[in-house]
């Protein structure tokens, strides 16, 4: 393919190392319509006849078949998937198949390639985002009254509901979605007709091909567009914030379900025991998404490092752009397909929650809250209660069980009804506030979510 400028064959293992077809044949369906839509062009543009881009069209399907029924010979001495696809369309058709290269470079046909599967994959991503923000919506919802601690330091705080901790993991992905939508629009510019680097002498129409296959935009300039990967990078940093905050999930289920704490179970499906302890069930699912969190930050440090070097404008360097996306891709999805069968069947054990809440004076600040509405100044209400705490650590009880008269030794400001704001489902309805605990916040926020998950239908 390289033509009369060389004087020797390329070395086997030159030949070997340099190939890309091994991985990049992933591109295939989308490089077929990537040259369908340019074909199409050059028709319209008087540069190839009806009768030329019908025979090549007809070719590309053919081959696009036998890709797809895996009759497909793939050949390292071809490089990569463009000479292979263009050969076996030559093979095909005659002679007429050369002329489909005819304005256009590899340059700016893989740079095509790669922005059409992201896209696609984007797309996939962001479905399987909202089915599983639309499972913890349903979790949320049957539990906006079942009381666990909430934590700060992993210390207990104060009281939260179990349905307004899974809208806290809502919100975490909900921004994700939103991420992810927003790089679309980048990743959905159109490089093709910039060739390898300065754009082509021939008349083309590139808003006739970026139509076509469904871009939103054109890149303006032809260097940038041939050598840009900045939305490949800025996809694997949206997926590495995600993959970060489903490993914040995967930590405190893999906390929750062990005996120490025993707040939550997962079905047994998502879950292995061990080959010499009998007793053990793991909780291997997240566990897993906590560790793969690291193989998707390794990938946008692969992709930042590649780039940071490169002159304008393509080089061979951007070869290696394609296995860290294509892990990055398969490593999230697979990492969202789990989540989403697994996070909306938890089973809270809210007899050990509402325990465990009980253990830490987590009703303290509602007792503070109650002084300063009864004219003590916050500092000083801070002491006071730090005082019955201490009291309570002492007798080896909760505020709640500690006396009128032993309360009313730190502060005469405290009354009869104090009892009413130290309970737990007190402490919980007092925070009836648009983002607060209140079980009917909860429930709006559900409502909410339900709304603007819509925007991404």
């Amino acid at each position: 393919m390289w033509g009369g400028r060389f004087s020797e064959a390329t070395d086997s293992f030159v030949a070997a190392f340099t190939a890309s077809v091994g991985f990049d044949q992933r591109f295939a369906r989308h490089d077929i319509q990537g040259s369908i839509a340019h074909a199409t062009m050059l028709e319209k543009c008087d540069i190839l006849t009806a009768d030329e881009v019908a025979t090549i069209v007809d070719g590309l399907q053919q081959v696009l078949g036998e890709i797809e029924a895996g009759d497909f010979n793939w050949s390292i001495a071809l490089e990569d998937v463009h000479m292979n696809v263009e050969s076996r369309l030559t093979d095909i058709v005659g002679a007429v198949g050369k002329k489909l290269h005819t304005g256009r470079s590899r340059n700016d046909q893989v740079a095509t390639d790669i922005r059409l599967w992201l896209r696609e994959e984007t797309d996939n991503i962001i479905t399987l985002l909202v089915r599983l923000q639309s499972g913890l919506l349903d979790l949320a919802e049957q539990h906006t009254d079942t009381i666990m601690p909430g934590f700060t330091h992993l210390q207990t705080a104060q009281p939260v509901s179990f349905g307004h901790h899974v809208m806290a993991w809502f919100e975490m992905l909900y921004r994700d979605t939103e991420r992810l939508v927003d790089a679309r629009r980048r990743i959905n510019q159109m490089p093709l007709g910039s060739a390898a680097l300065a754009g082509t002498t021939f008349p083309i129409d590139r808003t006739i091909t970026a139509e076509l296959l469904g871009f939103e935009g054109i890149c303006q300039n032809s260097l940038d567009a041939v050598s840009d990967r900045d939305f490949a990078i800025e996809f694997t940093s949206a997926a590495s914030i995600l993959m970060m905050h489903m490993s914040r999930m995967s930590e405190e289920i893999i906390l929750w379900m062990s005996a120490q704490f025993n707040f939550v179970q997962i079905p047994d499906r998502f879950c292995t025991g061990s080959s010499i302890m009998p007793q053990k069930k793991n909780p291997d699912v997240p566990e897993l998404v906590r560790g793969k969190a690291a193989r998707v930050f390794g990938q946008l440090m692969t992709l930042l490092s590649l780039m940071k070097s490169q002159p304008l404008a393509y080089n061979k360097d951007n070869q290696e752009d394609k296995e860290p996306l294509f892990d990055c891709v398969d490593t999230l999805t697979g990492s969202l397909l789990a989540f989403a069968d697994m996070l909306p069947n938890i089973t809270p054990n809210k007899e050990k929650m509402r325990a465990a809440t009980m253990k830490g004076y987590a009703t303290a600040t509602d007792l503070a809250d109650y002084l300063v509405r009864n004219g003590v100044a916050f500092r000083d209400a801070h002491e006071v209660v730090g005082n019955a705490v201490a009291l309570g650590i002492k007798e080896g009880v909760d505020l709640s069980d500690l006396s009128l008269a032993q309360l009313k030794q730190f502060s005469d400001a405290i009354g009869d009804d104090v009892f009413d704001y130290l309970t737990l489902e007190g402490s919980l309805a007092a925070r009836d506030h648009l983002g607060g605990t209140a079980p009917n916040q909860v429930k709006q926020a559900v409502v909410n979510g339900r709304a603007r998950l819509k925007a991404f239908a």
